[in-house]
């Protein structure tokens, strides 16, 4: 991925004051795959679904040659959360570390006001992971991501096999569709009403797990190393990835891109202190058996 962000944007931009402020670790709620929160949102920014222990189909063989083969997975039960990590979920992390830099054309006022429910991109892989840590949690690994993304039915998009629309995913806008933080992102828990409904989609974009947005919006960070041939060799049950490598995985497209990049099995590439406003994340964590049993 070699997007240019700052050619492409040529915009000068300045970072005013930050405010103290720090998030407990505990500061998000559980809720067990398959059973909707009460109320319109599905629970507030910081819900984690949990994601039941069981194989599924990961790759594609149709697709490119990263992609291929798909083979069969086996994953332990783990969370992983409902929404990409919010601009006011990020202004916490900043406030709290003066020396995290924040992302290019950052809205400190906007991020604790109405820009808040936007994602937060513009994220270097180094601190989507320092995030997750400091809220005790952890990056999925691409397994994970794509699991929670496809399901165990083998669906090409989150919502299934029907081409994406502008009533569930934000795509396609293109290398010059940045306006601004409002104009060019949509709230992680939008996506839900509107031609959804008509076309018979009547979780709207949400994948199979429910969760918002794993196409389009904000590309993600996982935790793995890419690796092309990978697929080849990775283990049947949890990989993690190769052991090293020259750059890390997004997945999921941006809301520059085109409905190919929204394919649940797409896979992209970054080095990890890439730094674009199409690139977010949202964060993991491992599934107690306590958890797992009876959730919390």
């Amino acid at each position: 991925m070699n997007k240019g962000l700052f050619l492409r944007m040529g915009v000068v931009f300045c970072v005013l004051g930050l405010t103290g402020m720090a998030m407990a670790a505990d500061d998000w709620k559980y809720t067990e795959s398959g059973k909707v929160d009460e109320g319109p949102l599905d629970g507030p920014p910081g819900t984690m679904v949990l994601i039941p222990e069981s194989e599924f189909l990961m790759g594609d063989n149709e697709g490119p040659r990263n992609e291929r083969p798909e083979h069969t997975v086996w994953l332990d039960a783990y969370f992983i959360d409902r929404y990409e990590v919010t601009m006011a979920e990020y202004q916490k992390f900043l406030d709290h570390d003066y020396s995290i830099e924040p992302p290019p054309l950052w809205d400190d006022g906007g991020a604790t006001g109405d820009l808040g429910d936007r994602p937060a991109v513009g994220i270097t892989w180094e601190n989507a992971k320092r995030y997750c840590t400091w809220v005790g949690k952890r990056l999925p690994t691409e397994a994970e991501w794509e699991k929670a993304a496809r399901g165990t039915d083998g669906r090409r998009y989150p919502w299934g096999h029907m081409q994406p629309f502008v009533d569930i995913a934000n795509y396609n806008q293109g290398t010059t569709g940045w306006v601004s933080y409002r104009i060019t992102l949509s709230p992680v828990t939008s996506g839900t009403k509107g031609m959804s409904i008509r076309h018979g989609l009547k979780e709207g974009g949400k994948s199979a797990y429910g969760l918002y947005h794993m196409a389009g919006n904000a590309a993600e960070w996982v935790n793995d190393w890419y690796g092309r041939h990978y697929y080849e060799e990775s283990p049947k049950k949890n990989p993690q990835g190769p052991s090293e490598g020259d750059f890390k995985v997004l997945r999921g497209g941006s809301w520059e891109d085109q409905p190919v990049n929204l394919r649940v099995t797409a896979r992209s590439k970054a080095e990890v202190d890439f730094q674009d406003l199409t690139t977010g994340f949202r964060c993991a964590k491992d599934g107690t058996k306590e958890e797992v049993g009876g959730g919390k």
